[in-house]
């Protein structure tokens, strides 16, 4: 594949992938990989490909293939370890990316058994008994935002009005952030995700995001509570305050940014497969199952995942060398038809089956179960709650979030059936 030319996200500076826009906007459709990476997996597992800055990478297509990859000690989740990437990245932004301080507690980008140590401690915090004792206050969130909704209804921004405060209230509840303080955390983790933010406001925002949690942490040094920081601190006091802002920070933005758009996008999804919306609201007990299916279907992690080789790699009859990008593509891992019998179909009675949405080996996305709750308590009381649900525009006059890290809608204007929009009921 030739390079593409210079596309306007690529002279930010960030620290992304810079993919040609063929593979990344989707032309197929909102809900569909792009029809270049639709052609690709349908060659073969994996491709050479050029990147914007004229690097070459290894595009992986194939959902097993994926797997196996995820799980390979010999490809590093660090990007930035290679001084190849780090000398193509603008100098604000090379030295943060080396700084020990600012990186500490960053596990995403980290290979074990640095990454093992913060992965062990968080596991211990995302216990069934945590996740158990929110789900009541996920309930809470969830009909306190409907109700508000129906009242000043019929007629909402989907993703203003619930897909974006619900999950934000939650991970605030799991931090210990206060309620006051979400609006400060949205704002900035929104401009940090938008792909064009120039350079030296991501580093404004990035300090911002720090000192915020700074001092949260040190506040929950001083005054323990029930929450998951709180949890951190007490588990190994020896986490120093970096560590501990680099950990919330990274749960921070993934765990309602993530959530967010699934929610919106799974009901803009939903709402242009009337059949499928139908099938839920006549067997509510098809709800996990559809969950499964619509992050199987979605796949908001558009850019894919990047690994870079250790050391000289065959992959798929591929020699790969050591130093090299690889890009694991989770929308085509997701719509693999030798994975998936008629990948591109949305069906909420598929059986249950693995899919990339949460990643898959060692750093596989800790929080899944939390939001495997938020989904099907949002979903539940969005069917229940507000009959005749529909779309107040053409579903082409629904901005997409081409131009951000986490794929979705940027809003989903909405309307229902005033006259009979629901009472609270068991299912939220």
């Amino acid at each position: 594949m030739t390079t593409a030319p210079p596309h306007k996200r690529a002279a930010t500076g960030r620290p992304t992938v810079p993919l040609p826009p063929e593979l990344t906007v989707r032309d197929a459709g909102p809900f569909d990989p792009p029809t270049a990476l639709t052609r690709l997996t349908e060659q073969g597992p994996v491709h050479r490909v050029t990147m914007l800055d004229g690097d070459p990478a290894w595009l992986v297509t194939s959902h097993e293939l994926a797997r196996t990859l995820l799980g390979d000690p010999r490809l590093s989740s660090d990007r930035f370890r290679s001084r190849r990437v780090l000398e193509k990245l603008p100098q604000p932004v090379r030295a943060r990316l080396t700084d020990n301080r600012a990186r500490a507690g960053s596990f995403i980008t980290m290979d074990p058994p640095e990454h093992t140590r913060y992965r062990k401690l968080l596991t211990g915090q995302f216990t069934v008994r945590r996740m158990r004792q929110l789900e009541p206050r996920v309930r809470q969130i969830v009909a306190e935002h409907l109700d508000a909704m129906i009242a000043a209804g019929p007629g909402a921004d989907l993703v203003r009005a619930f897909a974006l405060p619900v999950p934000s209230l939650v991970i605030c509840e799991l931090l210990g952030v206060g309620y006051a303080d979400r609006g400060e955390f949205q704002e900035r983790t929104g401009k940090l995700l938008r792909l064009g933010t120039p350079v030296d406001e991501v580093m404004r925002l990035a300090d911002e995001l720090r000192a915020f949690m700074h001092g949260l942490v040190r506040s929950k040094r001083a005054e323990p509570t029930d929450d998951l920081l709180s949890g951190l601190i007490q588990a190994d006091p020896t986490l120093t305050d970096d560590e501990l802002v680099g950990m919330a920070n990274l749960l921070l933005v993934a765990g309602h940014e993530t959530t967010a758009n699934m929610l919106a996008l799974g009901t803009f999804a939903l709402l242009e497969h009337p059949e499928q919306l139908a099938a839920l609201r006549a067997d509510p007990a098809l709800i996990a199952g559809a969950i499964e299916e619509l992050l199987r279907y979605l796949s908001i992690v558009h850019l894919g995942v990047v690994r870079t080789t250790l050391e000289e790699v065959e992959i798929a009859g591929e020699v790969v060398p050591a130093d090299a990008t690889v890009l694991v593509s989770v929308p085509a891992g997701n719509r693999d038809p030798y994975q998936y019998p008629r990948p591109e179909v949305l069906d909420v009675n598929r059986p249950r089956g693995p899919h990339l949405a949460f990643g898959h080996g060692v750093h596989q996305c800790l929080g899944q179960q939390l939001a495997r709750v938020e989904m099907a308590v949002a979903f539940t009381g969005l069917l229940t709650r507000l009959p005749g649900l529909r779309l107040a525009v053409p579903a082409a006059d629904v901005p997409m979030r081409d131009d951000m890290l986490v794929y979705g809608v940027h809003s989903l204007p909405i309307t229902w059936d005033d006259e009979r929009a629901a009472a609270p009921n068991g299912g939220v």
